[in-house]
């Protein structure tokens, strides 16, 4: 199998060619499941959906467990444009897997309509897509916890807002043991597909990454703690900042990626 190189952010990380990629509008998809059941959500998602929605041309760039909410379940959701959300969106809910399954699925949830509509900042910003877990070589399903930081900008001032926001991003970076896994910002379009509700309060900024353990969490979340002030004194934000901690799911895409030497 042939590689390609992907640079995030200044970090070299190897993928493998044939991955999906060049994906320009995502959804950040925070559900709430009921009381008790968010494993059996996240094995029943884990098991029927992600190549469903991939054959419609979307991608399941991750799905994750919110450590603050025992009933969050998150996921990302990427489209090659957004006339393409439309088309693959219809593929998906008006298609054969979801008609089979959409009642097991929606008895579970409890809300389903905290949903960002999103686009990378810029070209370099844009999150990557990691192949799928591979049950022979990673038995054990999707290792490392993702994180996500929201920021709600006032409007106007996304781009100066981001600039200013750089340099605690760049620091967050420079923990070993931390990955850039894109920063993504409101994507302000009317919905092209309004059977799925998405927020209309921004515009947002969205940070995420990687973390490889226990360990390094560790090490980050006291920066991040003593970088909140900073940017709420930027006078760009609507608001607190939000911390997202998430563990992947069995087969989350957006993972610990072992980088070969």
């Amino acid at each position: 199998m042939s590689f390609a190189l992907t640079v995030v952010a200044g970090a070299q990380t190897t993928i493998p060619a044939t991955v999906p990629h060049n994906f320009t509008v995502f959804e950040f998809r925070r559900y709430t499941v009921a009381d008790g059941t968010r494993d059996r959500f996240a094995t029943y998602f884990d098991a029927y959906f992600p190549e469903a929605f991939e054959q419609g041309g979307a991608i399941a760039v991750g799905q994750f467990l919110d450590r603050k909410n025992a009933n969050g379940f998150v996921w990302l959701r990427g489209f090659h444009s957004l006339e393409e959300r439309a088309a693959a969106d219809a593929a998906f809910y008006y298609g054969p897997v979801w008609h089979e399954h959409a009642k097991t699925a929606n008895d579970l949830l409890v809300d389903s309509d905290n949903v960002l509509l999103l686009e990378p900042l810029n070209a370099e910003r844009q999150p990557p897509v990691f192949p799928s877990v591979d049950p022979v070589t990673e038995p054990t399903g999707a290792h490392g916890i993702v994180v996500a930081q929201i920021l709600a900008v006032a409007n106007g001032q996304v781009d100066r807002f981001a600039h200013s926001a750089e340099s605690t991003f760049a620091r967050y970076r420079a923990v070993a043991g931390v990955r850039d896994a894109g920063t993504l910002t409101t994507l302000d379009v009317k919905n092209n597909f309004p059977q799925l509700p998405i927020r209309t309060d921004g515009p947002y900024l969205v940070w995420l990454g990687v973390v490889k353990d226990e360990a390094t969490l560790h090490v980050l979340q006291p920066l991040v703690d003593h970088s909140t002030p900073a940017l709420t004194a930027t006078g760009f934000v609507r608001g607190a900042p939000e911390w997202i901690v998430m563990d992947p799911t069995h087969r989350s895409r957006l993972r610990w990626w072992p980088v070969p030497s």
